[in-house]
């Protein structure tokens, strides 16, 4: 299935509500993220059947499986993972792909100029060098999460919810999906 300018520029202004949600709140709400998704598959099965069905299904999995394994050691929040499930509803696993490619390059854009604001790159580089270790040698998500969990509260969050914004309405751009062709 080919998504059209009007299907982009709808996802687009769903992932701008989720940004700025997610910057005042710090949370993606399920009364967001539950419908879009639900309504990609609908939509998807009424304008493709049941091909269209797998095609939003195939887009949600790759949503969900690019943050699924840093929510699961609570690196990220269940909203944004939820967020790219809907969003891969609506665009389908090629774009997906490439909307969580934009996603992440936004996301350490966003997170390097955090840093360089705040002038702790010392204390960045070893917080992020004890999370590397913990990674390699824990292994347990129950207790990475855990211990992501106590730290948390001492740490400057980066509402991830913005960066999908950035990096898939950019992808869309770049892509031409924003323009009929």
């Amino acid at each position: 299935m080919a998504v059209i300018p009007a299907v982009a520029w709808f996802v687009s202004g769903v992932l701008v509500v989720a940004a700025i949600i997610d910057g005042r709140q710090l949370r993606v709400p399920n009364w967001l993220t539950f419908p879009f998704f639900a309504t990609g598959l609908v939509f998807a099965l009424t304008t493709g059947g049941p091909w269209g069905l797998a095609w939003s299904l195939a887009g949600a999995g790759v949503g969900l499986l690019s943050l699924l394994p840093l929510y699961a050691i609570g690196g990220m929040g269940a909203g944004d993972v939820k967020l790219m499930a809907g969003m891969g509803a609506w665009i389908g696993a090629h774009h997906m792909l490439w909307a969580f490619v934009g996603t992440a390059l936004a996301g350490g854009v966003i997170g390097a100029a955090m840093i360089a604001i705040s002038g702790n790159w010392i204390q960045h580089l070893v917080t992020a060098q004890i999370i590397g270790h913990e990674i390699l040698t824990v292994r347990n998500p129950v207790e990475l999460s855990e211990r992501a969990a106590r730290r948390k509260p001492s740490m400057r969050l980066l509402p991830y919810g913005i960066p999908i914004a950035i990096g898939s309405v950019a992808y869309f751009a770049g892509a031409g999906l924003l323009w009929a062709r």
